[in-house]
């Protein structure tokens, strides 16, 4: 008998932990370095341009950072691309 596994998609609070952890210098916001590290973690291909576009959907006040403000639409759009733990 075979078992095919699936990914589950994280709960947005599971997807906030894991950005949160990335937060290196603790200032309460994810930087573009930040974000790499974390889409690295969770397996991108390519982390860095991942994360650019990731700024481009959620950097509302376009300071080129993702603060706890604007965390909501990054777990979304990490959500919606199918990023999983």
């Amino acid at each position: 008998m075979v078992r095919i596994m699936k990914k589950i998609p994280p709960t947005e609070e599971v997807l906030r932990d894991i950005f949160k952890k990335y937060d290196a210098n603790g200032d309460g916001r994810l930087s573009k370095a930040e974000l790499t590290e974390a889409f690295r973690h969770l397996g991108s291909r390519n982390p860095g341009w991942r994360a650019s576009r990731s700024l481009h959907h959620a950097d509302a006040n376009g300071d080129r950072f993702v603060s706890e403000e604007e965390l909501s639409e990054f777990v979304k759009y990490a959500r919606k691309h199918g990023y999983a733990v």
